[in-house]
């Protein structure tokens, strides 16, 4: 196993940073106590700038995430308590087709509860594409709508069970707590402004500070932003754009005061508005509001003044951020002594609140890599990573191309002229000729992401059925039961 270099410089801060300090350093301690003879010291900086803001308003993850508090061995409660934070078991979409049709559905994240339920779900769909009135209701089958709908928390399950799970947070908050446990680990924090670097195409020498100050290291890890400091501007790395895919360029951000019982809301919600869609996010100390849009279809200030008017007077004071924002990924994330992590390598949009996923994803995978020591560890990160971007970029593209609205020009487009990747073309011809969709799924296993159920959700819960029904189908009884059984027995445990 090779050992991490013994000089690391992280670039920026903000919560791709610190996540990159917190997980680099745990990786150290880990090696040191599983070779104690074999490695040496490794000295971790990151470098701040005081003058340049971080975007911070990620405030929703997948289940993934559980997998970094385990591998930093921190406890659940102790950062949901400092962060506000609440969970997340799946987010409900609304209001992505016409009203003539039912336009809002849930979509959960699955486990191990919901084996006896999942294949009838399966079934239900696929006798619906053959025209039978089903029940097509992903909330009738998944233990984790069942929880939403009757505000059961995740920690209160037998310990025994295994349910998958996300959260919900303060992402100023988890930035804070996740540098004061790299630097309890012994991560070094310096604050300072880059005036230049010095860099070839494949090598980063050192980072100017405006203060004359050089650091050099043997490896840098670029986490600055959009901006893309070492990455994309020292070095010129191709981004590749998902904007002739994905429309959306723009979010303004307004915080509304706390829900009532926000712990048990236990889902984002996610609300079409004429030009895009608007989150809702349940924080233990604010809701956090957001709207995700087009500035092809909808200037700043319309986009503001119409997300005041859904939020109505409770955020006549609150203040409103806007963003502009990248849509694409690096076709290099990781050359010679350079790796980049967070919004310098990619950024898709937050639908489905992937980016600390890929955060995670590209520090563990970089980890492995190293370690390995393979001979072509470039060129399998980069692939491995242009796969993740890829496979979410399809999945976030069903959702628009999927729409029926027809009511602004925004959703019309997101129909018609969006480029369709392959893999979507592929699905999408697969389900609507009536073949087999399981056999689709396995053809392009190796390019997807998302799993079945996932491709099953959003294609029934967004009405992709060739066959229109003059009536909806009664609940599946049997199902619910099922399922309702499941969980009442893991509550009883």
């Amino acid at each position: 196993m090779k050992a991490l270099p013994a000089n690391i410089v992280i670039v920026g801060g903000g919560t791709a940073g610190w996540m990159s300090a917190c997980y680099l350093a745990r990786a150290v301690e880990l090696a040191r106590q599983q070779h104690p003879s074999k490695q040496q010291p490794v000295n971790i900086t990151l470098l701040e700038s005081a003058d340049i803001s971080t975007v911070g308003v990620g405030e929703g993850s997948t289940p993934y995430l559980r997998h970094f508090f385990d591998y930093l061995g921190v406890d659940e409660n102790t950062w949901m308590q400092t962060c506000s934070a609440t969970y997340k078991m799946g987010i409900s979409f609304e209001n992505w087709n016409n009203a003539d049709v039912d336009n809002s559905y849930f979509h959960p994240f699955f486990s191990a509860l919901d084996i006896p339920t999942a294949d009838q779900y399966f079934d239900a769909v696929n006798q619906r594409r053959r025209g039978i009135n089903t029940d097509v209701n992903p909330s009738h089958y998944f233990t984790a709508a069942q929880m939403v709908e009757d505000g059961i928390l995740p920690n209160t399950l037998s310990t025994a069970t295994h349910i998958d799970y996300a959260y919900h947070f303060d992402a100023g908050q988890l930035g804070d707590f996740l540098k004061q446990y790299a630097k309890a680990k012994g991560v070094k924090h310096h604050i300072g402004t880059i005036a230049s670097v010095h860099a070839d195409a494949q090598t980063i020498h050192a980072v100017q500070l405006e203060d004359g100050q050089q650091l050099q290291a043997e490896l840098f890890v670029d986490c600055s932003g959009f901006r893309g400091l070492l990455g994309k501007q020292a070095q010129k790395r191709v981004f590749k754009s998902y904007s002739d895919t994905l429309f959306n360029d723009a979010a303004v951000a307004i915080a509304s005061p706390v829900l009532p019982s926000p712990e048990a809301k236990l889902q984002t919600r996610s609300i079409g508005l004429e030009h895009g869609w608007q989150w809702e996010i349940p924080l233990t100390s604010r809701t956090g509001n957001g709207y995700v849009y087009s500035t092809q279809f909808c200037s700043s200030s319309d986009a503001e003044a119409e997300l005041r008017q859904v939020l109505g007077e409770q955020v006549n004071d609150s203040e409103a951020r806007h963003l502009r924002m990248q849509v694409g990924r690096l076709e290099e994330h990781w050359q010679g002594n350079c790796v980049c992590i967070g919004l310098s390598q990619g950024f898709i949009e937050p639908l489905e609140a992937t980016a600390l996923m890929l955060v995670q994803y590209a520090l563990h995978h970089f980890v492995d890599c190293w370690q390995a020591d393979h001979p072509h560890k470039y060129q399998q990160y980069n692939v491995e990573m242009n796969r993740m971007f890829d496979g979410i970029r399809d999945y976030i593209a069903a959702h628009y191309y999927l729409n029926t609205r027809t009511d602004t020009a925004y959703w019309q487009a997101c129909r018609h002229d969006i480029k369709v990747p392959d893999t979507l073309a592929y699905l999408l011809k697969e389900w609507d000729s009536g073949a087999n969709f399981e056999t689709a799924l396995n053809q392009v296993d190796s390019k997807l992401v998302y799993l079945r159920p996932s491709w099953y959700c959003i294609f029934a819960g967004m009405q992709r059925f060739s066959s229109p029904l003059s009536s909806m189908a009664s609940p599946n009884e049997k199902a619910l039961y099922a399922m309702k059984a499941s969980l009442s027995g893991a509550l009883s445990k």
